[in-house]
Parts: structure tokens; sequence; C-alpha cells
């Protein structure tokens, strides 16, 4: 064989062990992303905390959205990318539509942190229930949080239309608080609104706790369901019914 043949021959060996290598290198870089986007959807998937620690975790943000010393957790980038294999967040929040209460900013969360079911007047309906038990059951969430706020236009139009129609002929929204403000007509006293806004709140834990979806875990101690009440001029979230 020729020198020059030779030379093309190593040189054609050297090429193919190049080629090998880099396919070798790229199989092992595009391995190693691809586990780390299984550890960030592990992560972001990881089993939940405790009841005791999710509401700790909710008391912790408020307080610091009552002092203006909110972080906005988990808003950027790398969290975003996180999320995209999966959620698991810690808590549910049952909470009413108005624009005044976004349970994300006023327990300072960000994303994937609550899983939120907002609807006027904050009452548990067959969809809402049906979202709440997809939390607890599929996503692992162990704290379910019933938010009621001052100064709620359902509870306020439920005064109104529950004295003078029968609850069949409400609107569901009307219809759904009615039991409370019987309640809070028979009870008596100047906060009639106030009582009635409390007692929502009490009446939707309760059909909850009712609920045989939550009831096993309820029993055992993993899921917690409490009701709670914000103020719209403190910010403040107040716990008034812990579940236990």
């Amino acid at each position: 064989m020729r020198a020059s043949d030779y030379e093309r021959e190593e040189l054609a060996m050297r090429t193919m062990r190049l080629t090998f290598a880099v396919m070798v290198a790229a199989l092992w870089i595009v391995g190693t992303a691809q586990l780390s986007a299984v550890a960030a959807a592990a992560d972001a998937g990881a089993p939940a905390m405790s009841p005791a620690q999710a509401l700790a975790q909710l008391v912790a943000g408020n307080q610091r959205f009552q002092r203006d010393t909110t972080g906005h957790p988990h808003l950027y980038a790398k969290r975003r990318a996180e999320l995209a294999g999966g959620q698991a967040p810690f808590a549910v929040i049952l909470s009413c539509s108005d624009s005044r209460v976004p349970p994300e900013l006023i327990f300072d969360q960000g994303l994937g942190d609550l899983f939120v079911v907002r609807v006027a007047g904050n009452t548990v309906t067959r969809a809402g229930l049906e979202s709440i038990d997809y939390a607890v059951d599929h996503l692992g969430t162990n704290l379910i949080m019933v938010l009621g706020h001052e100064s709620c236009g359902a509870v306020k139009g439920a005064l109104g239309e529950c004295v003078s129609k029968p609850a069949a002929k409400l609107p569901e929204i009307f219809a759904n608080i009615c039991p409370a403000v019987e309640q809070a007509r028979k009870a008596g006293g100047d906060t009639l609104e106030s009582s009635a806004i409390d007692l929502n709140v009490t009446d939707q834990v309760k059909i909850l706790e009712r609920s045989p979806l939550f009831k096993k875990r309820i029993a055992d101690g993993s899921l917690k369901i409490v009701g709670a009440r914000y103020n719209l001029k403190s910010g403040k979230v107040e716990i008034i019914n812990s579940g236990d």
C-alpha cells in the first residue's frame, strides 16, 4: 500500500472515530437533559406537604401581603419549565369570584402553588366539587380552604332574594347561600350580612366534609378543610373554621 493510500485510510478511520465520539457526546447531553426534565417534573409533582404545613404556608404568605413585603415567588422561567412536567399545588382555595380577592396575591404564592376554584359566593357546585376532588385525588393536595370575604355581593343579593322567592326558583348562586341567610336571620342581631358571610363559609366547609370523596382522608388526618374570611381593608385572612 502506498503511503498516500495509507494516510487516506488513516484519515477516514480518524473521521469515523471522531463522528462516533460526537454522536456519543450528543446522546449523553440529550439523556442528561431528559433526566433533568424528569427530575424537574418530579420536583413539581413531589409529595404534598402536610395539612398543617400547608396552612402555615398560607398564613405566612398572607402576613407578608398585609405588611407589603410580598416576595412574588415562583413566577419566573425556571418555575415555568419545572411545571411543564406536572403540578403539585399545596392547597385548594374555594373562593369568591370578586376581583378584590385573588388568592395567589393575598397569600403571596406563585405558579403551581395553589389550585383555585372561584365562584361568586364561594359555594360548592357540582363542577367545583369535581375540580376540588381532582386536586386532592390526582395532585395530592392535602388542604382545602373555603375563603369568604366582607362585602360579598353574592351574599348581599341572597339576603334579599332568599326571602322573596322559593330557593327552587332562584339562581344557583343565591340558592346555595340561602341556608346561611336563614340561619343568620334566626340568630338575629345587627350584623346580618356579616353573620351570613361567616355562616356561608361554615356551611360550605360542612358540605365538603360530608362528601364521600373526602371522608376517608379527613378521618385519617391526611386532609384538612378549613374556612376563612378575608378583610378587604386590612388584607388579613382570618380562620373562622379550623376543621378540628
